[in-house]
């Protein structure tokens, strides 16, 4: 089944069900109208099966008629993050070999020796009218298999890679999540993510129309206005990465009058690992317990914690989401309860492959499991816990050290609000443990006093050799560590 033609059914047959976007509302009825409208003009200009369709746009509704419109004219989206350098969606747009460029007028400017060289139509919004087009009533039809996403990998130790995610992928992924979380049109969502990441587009906006839920959708993120506006409008779920969840914390510290979030059901977390401290703090000040999930774009929704409060627990991501598969695989043997070793997946919800790349595909698969990169353990009931990337394995004086079992200690420290874990080449060790700590306000400790608050915790040769205190750590958009220019970065200063 089409994925686009499935939100239409849920869109079209939603009773009085709205998607307000900062100041303006739009009925289901009138967005399955625009997206039918943008199918049209994509014909005009003759967008095809299986054509890929970048865009490249600020959150806005237009990327939501696009994104189902290209997707129900059997096409395929490319979605791209606005920050993103004209180097990067130069190559984004070669690599994918675009047949169409939507963005914005300034931006279509900015890169124009680049779309002028792919010889890549573009298509500005600030000159569409859609509703001079008929909507459209044809669905071209496609195949389960068939590409509805390529979304690039972030690329931290190679070219990016288009990974590519079908029609079927999707849907069985979405269907999952809404038994699983309950997801029902009772719901009230806020959206405060970027829409061209799989977290907002895939799991909060898709699963939201899928649900029939009502949805608050704001341009970006703003702790305070979360707060109020889940109080004012009477939301019931909500759906951030750690990140944000620390703005809220800290936002709610703030507030003279703590805002009433009797509403709520559901607090989401995923996209980043969530800090045990901020797992407990969070439900201390809000009575809430944060669900933690554990995705990535090749598969979307891997593993979650139980919808029942009670079954949530720190540290862990929970159990295979139905029709997914996991186990954990150490020196390529199927590893025993406990034991660390890389995750491996199968199921409907992994991707097709990477695009026009059929090596790395073929090393990303083993007899049919995707191996995810990431490392982690289950315990006797197949719950899982992650414990960092295979590739940021520290391997100091021949012993492994996970990231996350250092950074769970840093953590715990009372001065302490974040921390990363790396490694840097040694010429004696091979590599060396390092860390960096963003403190709380008004603190005063000094490395020297952390690294003595680890030393008391782990064993030696896990304790980190230096700790640079930071005002902030680098994250990507989705509030990923970037471990990688840590490691550089600490490199140059030996």
């Amino acid at each position: 089944m089409n994925l686009a033609l499935k939100i239409i059914d849920s869109l079209e047959s939603s009773d009085n069900k709205t998607l307000k976007f900062e100041d303006k509302t739009y009925t289901f009825e009138d967005i399955a109208t625009n997206i039918k409208r943008a199918v049209s003009l994509l014909k005009s200009v003759e967008v095809g099966y299986q054509d890929r369709v970048a865009l490249q746009l600020p959150k806005c509704m237009e990327f939501i008629y696009f994104h189902f419109a290209n997707l129900l004219n059997g096409a395929v989206t490319l979605p791209l993050n606005p920050d993103y350098s004209i180097n990067e969606v130069g190559y984004f747009l070669s690599d994918s070999e675009s047949r169409l460029f939507i963005t914005t007028s300034e931006n279509a400017e900015r890169l124009k020796s680049v779309t002028d060289k792919l010889k890549i139509d573009v298509l500005t919004i600030e000159g569409i009218d859609l509703s001079s087009y008929k909507a459209s009533e044809t669905c071209l039809e496609t195949k389960d298999d068939d590409v509805a996403i390529i979304a690039y990998t972030s690329g931290t130790t190679g070219r990016s890679k288009g990974a590519m995610i079908t029609h079927s992928n999707l849907i069985n992924n979405m269907e999952a999540l809404r038994k699983l979380w309950r997801l029902s049109e009772n719901d009230k969502i806020l959206h405060t993510l970027p829409i061209f990441h799989v977290h907002g587009l895939v799991v909060a906006l898709q699963g939201a129309f899928n649900a029939k839920m009502n949805i608050v959708m704001h341009t970006k993120f703003d702790a305070g206005r979360v707060w109020e506006t889940i109080e004012s409008q009477k939301i019931s779920l909500f759906m951030g990465v750690p990140t944000l969840y620390q703005r809220l914390v800290d936002a709610w510290e703030r507030l003279e009058r703590k805002p009433d979030i009797s509403s709520m059901r559901l607090f989401i977390s995923g996209s980043a690992p969530l800090p045990e401290i901020l797992f407990e703090k969070f439900r201390e000040m809000t009575g809430h317990t944060i669900l933690e999930r554990y995705g990535m774009s090749e598969a979307g929704m891997i593993a979650s914690n139980p919808y029942k409060e009670s079954g949530r627990i720190k540290k862990s991501v929970g159990y295979a989401l139905e029709g997914c598969t996991l186990k954990i695989v150490k020196n390529n043997k199927d590893a025993s309860a406990f034991d660390v070793g890389e995750v491996y997946i199968k199921g409907n919800n992994v991707f097709k492959g990477y695009w026009r790349m059929p090596d790395k595909t073929k090393e990303s698969f083993q007899d049919g499991w995707f191996k995810t990169g990431d490392l982690g353990y289950v315990d006797e009931a197949g719950r899982l816990f992650l414990v960092g990337r295979a590739k940021e394995l520290i391997i100091t004086g021949g012993l492994n050290v996970y990231p996350k079992e250092v950074e769970y200690v840093l953590d715990r420290h009372k001065s302490v609000k974040e921390s990363a874990v790396f490694g840097v080449k040694d010429s004696d060790l091979g590599e060396r443990v390092e860390a960096v700590v963003v403190l709380n306000d008004e603190s005063r400790a000094n490395p020297e006093e952390i690294i003595e608050f680890c030393r008391e915790n782990l064993a030696h040769y896990k304790c980190p050799k230096s700790v640079h205190i930071v005002d902030a750590i680098p994250k990507n958009v989705m509030g990923k560590i970037l471990k990688h220019l840590l490691s550089e970065r600490y490199a140059k200063n030996e």
